[in-house]
């Protein structure tokens, strides 16, 4: 079983200006990361724009992920939908094509009964492939509560959860009635962080890193943060914190993945623009946006 600790990126889709994928964009940004030493990567997930990218699309950038990534770094792909019957063929072709994991995101929109929500993630564990849970409810419309996920924690082939609830407090409930019992029983169950300002407190309460946005563009540093965080060197992980603090800021000045595909296409990686609906970044967001990488001495091209 791979332990899902340390930094891991949610990866951006990059593409042209007119708006196809880039996928030899995305194989080099896969090749960058990996250089950057990062410990796994997240493809097809919301930074990466999945619900506008359509399944031929989703299947290459899979193949792209898993065949640079192989032997190098973990991969867990984004197979969520609010159609527990999409979600399954989609975790199944995560599987199929060598995925180490699936992220699986509470079902958006319909806002399932807790009933529906354990059903879910039930049928999604079934396929064979280890499954994290994503509980983001500020996009979903659904806060998955401490004890239904610990109850789902209990599904064999269900391993960890990436948090973003926001809420510090969920996390360490999370943390002390979730992860801690399932660790006790012998189970593998993991608590990463879908916030960048949360990295450092999360492991501070013992959780077990971060599924990040902002190492996109800075995957060495998040590495170093997470790193130090787990370690339990919190001077150099409170240096690190503050130092990358006001670009977590700036990368959410705006619905992610528009600033931080931005910031990444002004330093010459492959990024591009988000495709509709989302828009382009306004003038007074992409001066706070230059500011921040400024200050962290990066160059806008």
């Amino acid at each position: 079983m791979t332990a899902f600790r340390g930094a891991y990126t949610a990866l951006i889709t990059p593409m042209t200006d007119s708006g196809e994928v880039d996928y030899e964009g995305f194989r080099r940004f896969v090749e960058f990361q990996i250089a950057q030493g990062i410990d796994g990567i997240v493809p097809l997930g919301t930074t990466g724009e999945a619900p506008t990218l359509d399944e031929d699309e989703e299947d290459r950038l899979i193949e792209i992920a898993v065949e640079t990534a192989k032997g190098k770094t973990p991969v867990i792909v984004g197979s969520g939908s609010n159609d527990t019957r999409h979600m399954v063929m989609y975790t199944e072709r995560a599987k199929r094509l060598g995925a180490d994991a699936a992220l699986v995101v509470t079902p958006y929109y319909n806002k399932p009964n807790d009933d529906g929500l354990f059903r879910h993630f039930e049928a999604a564990a079934a396929v064979g492939i280890p499954i994290i849970v994503y509980n983001i409810a500020s996009r979903t419309g659904r806060n998955i509560q401490t004890p239904l996920l610990e109850k789902i924690s209990r599904i064999p082939g269900i391993v960890g959860v990436k948090e973003a609830s926001g809420d510090i407090g969920q996390m360490g409930d999370v943390i002390r009635d979730v992860a801690l019992p399932r660790r006790a029983e012998g189970k593998d169950f993991w608590v990463l962080s879908g916030d960048d300002a949360f990295t450092l407190p999360l492991a501070a309460l013992g959780g077990d890193g971060v599924i990040s946005v902002i190492s996109n563009l800075v995957p060495a540093k998040v590495k170093a943060l997470a790193a130090a965080s787990l370690a339990g060197d919190f001077e150099r992980a409170r240096s690190l914190h503050y130092e990358l603090l006001p670009f977590v800021r700036a990368a959410f000045v705006e619905t992610n993945p528009i600033p931080i595909k931005q910031a990444v296409t002004w330093t010459g990686l492959p990024g591009g623009p988000a495709r509709l609906p989302l828009g382009r970044l306004s003038a007074a967001s992409e001066a706070v946006l230059k500011k921040a990488m400024a200050d962290l001495g990066m160059g806008v091209k």
